[in-house]
């Protein structure tokens, strides 16, 4: 079975797997380390944390959206976001812990009992963005694994899975596609070393390739490598979210 195949309950396994990784990263922290810089330019240890716990309530709300019928928002607003994450990032470890923890719970309780026929029910995300409910799983797992690089305390981009790899490396290439402006990003392609997989990013034809493992090419297209280990030229590129 491949990632783009892959059904709710394969991703919630997949989400559990890499919450529990996440919780485990967590343990190893401590209030001091808390407050130190993340891998986000102007965020925290603690701002990562809060956005965490906050986006698996956030995502709660568009499951219950999909099972009741009710229309519940993501966010209320994107300045109650906002505001949240800075409230929530100087709270102790301790707090922290237990509120990622409880988050996490809550929308996997709501996650795994979701009757089969509301997967099929279409939402909207922060941005407006209609989807369909069996798409959330995937939301909450790439919070969780790219935030996990994030918060920057050992896990990298190559312990990213295979397979969440190979599902948004693809993704990313059409999100960027649609961003990139010629005169200031030239079209080129994308070549992974290790996995067969080959893409253009941009429009028309590729003016060079840039080369390397499926999940260094994907860090770099998500802003969260300079693309040191990767060979080619590296234009400028837009930001991916």
């Amino acid at each position: 079975m491949t990632s783009e195949t892959a059904t709710p309950t394969d991703l919630l396994t997949q989400v559990a797997a890499s919450t529990a990784r996440f919780d485990t990263a967590i343990g190893t922290l401590t209030d001091a380390a808390l407050a130190e810089p993340s891998q986000l330019p102007g965020w925290t240890r603690g701002h990562v944390l809060a956005h965490l716990s906050r986006n698996a309530d956030s995502l709660l709300n568009l499951l219950l959206w999909a099972r009741t019928g009710v229309e519940i928002p993501q966010y209320p607003s994107g300045a109650v976001r906002d505001a949240d994450i800075v409230a929530g990032a100087p709270r102790s470890l301790e707090v922290q812990h237990a509120d990622f923890t409880a988050s996490a719970h809550r929308w996997q309780a709501v996650a795994t009992t979701m009757p089969a026929a509301d997967w099929h029910t279409v939402v909207r995300n922060r941005q407006g963005g209609e989807l369909t409910a069996d798409q959330i799983p995937w939301m909450r797992l790439r919070e969780t694994e790219i935030h996990h690089v994030d918060l920057d305390v050992g896990y990298t981009p190559a312990d990213w899975p295979a397979a969440f790899v190979a599902r948004l490396l693809p993704e990313a290439v059409i999100d960027l596609s649609a961003k990139v402006l010629p005169a200031a990003t030239p079209t080129f392609d994308i070549q992974s070393t290790d996995t067969d997989f080959i893409a253009t990013v941009g429009p028309g034809r590729p003016h060079h390739t840039v080369l390397g493992p499926a999940s260094a090419l994907l860090a770099w297209l998500l802003g969260r490598s300079s693309g040191s280990d990767l060979t080619g030229p590296l234009p400028p590129l837009p930001a991916w979210k």
